[in-house]
């Protein structure tokens, strides 16, 4: 019953992002029929490219609902994961103790990767008072923030579900040894630390471009002015914190080791949103700055 519960799980998260990535691909496809696919895509645009008269806006500093929503979401299947995995009597034996070992691991990644969105959110990013996004965007931001952390453990969170109820055959583990926590993520696969590698890549840089965008506001007497930004990827790609962003949800599908159809989701999802959202940035920065970078890429450096 148990391992029921948790396929029908995996299998709704997993047609959850099938649903929501599909018109996004379809949408990139520039054939005039799909004209009104592409004005309700539009609706997800925000700040400088939200191109909807619909009153149904919110102000872009919501931004901060996302992570705050989503750092407590993490928070607590993390705590619930690691509790799990602490427990000397895991059913499955070693691989599946080492297997929940790499959810939790990859829900530390994701933890980092919110807390330095919220950070930024409140002392990085100056939005202006006229910056909205459409309230479909924000219930889209919403939905994103909640199946992402989940897709990184779903193959445990009916075992998990049951441990914390104490409905399982598990004792609670104790706190007197601080190894007994770091031990596990010695142990972890080669394949965990070359995909953490490629998350603080990305972590970095988009670090250093969202700092870029947002010293921009620092050098425009008005809040509602743009100036084109230089720097770090900005030099390759007009939307680097965008690459920036599937480097960290690419080095979260490494450290996986690439088996978890889930987070292939995901990664198809965190793909063709940036990708589009890139696109309609290029054509608005291009419509506003009759000298833009002609070398310039939309997303990805040499090749699109």
């Amino acid at each position: 019953m148990e391992e029921e519960v948790g396929m029908r799980l995996v299998s709704l998260l997993q047609a959850a992002w099938i649903l929501i990535t599909l018109p996004i691909v379809v949408g990139l496809v520039p054939f005039p029929g799909l004209a009104w696919l592409h004005t309700i895509l539009m609706l997800g645009n925000r700040g400088k490219i939200l191109q909807s008269n619909s009153k149904l806006t919110v102000p872009q500093r919501f931004f901060s609902h996302f992570y705050t929503m989503a750092i407590l979401w993490t928070t607590l299947l993390l705590v619930a994961m690691w509790s799990y995995a602490t427990t000397s009597h895991v059913a499955g034996g070693e691989s599946h103790a080492n297997n929940v070992w790499l959810s939790v691991f990859l829900l530390v990644l994701m933890e980092l990767h919110l807390l330095r969105r919220l950070y930024e959110t409140f002392y990085v990013f100056n939005y202006s008072p006229s910056a909205r996004m459409h309230i479909f965007t924000y219930l889209l931001g919403l939905f994103f923030y909640v199946m992402a952390p989940l897709s990184l453990c779903c193959n445990f969170a009916s075992q998990v579900f049951d441990f914390v109820k104490g409905k399982g055959h598990m004792s609670r583990p104790g706190f007197d040894n601080i190894w007994m926590f770091v031990t596990p993520f010695l142990r972890l696969p080669w394949y965990a630390w070359i995909g953490a590698a490629i998350f603080f890549w990305g972590w970095v840089h988009q670090l250093r471009c969202h700092h870029i965008l947002g010293s921009l506001r620092d050098k425009t007497k008005k809040l509602e002015e743009y100036v084109i930004p230089y720097g770090d990827w900005f030099e390759y790609v007009s939307s680097p914190h965008y690459t920036a962003e599937i480097v960290i949800y690419g080095g979260l599908v490494m450290a996986s080791g690439g088996v978890d159809l889930s987070l292939w989701l995901l990664f198809a999802f965190v793909v063709a949103n940036l990708v589009y959202t890139a696109k309609e940035t290029q054509g608005w920065y291009r419509r506003k700055f009759e000298h833009y970078p002609c070398n310039r890429y939309i997303i990805l450096p040499f090749v699109y």
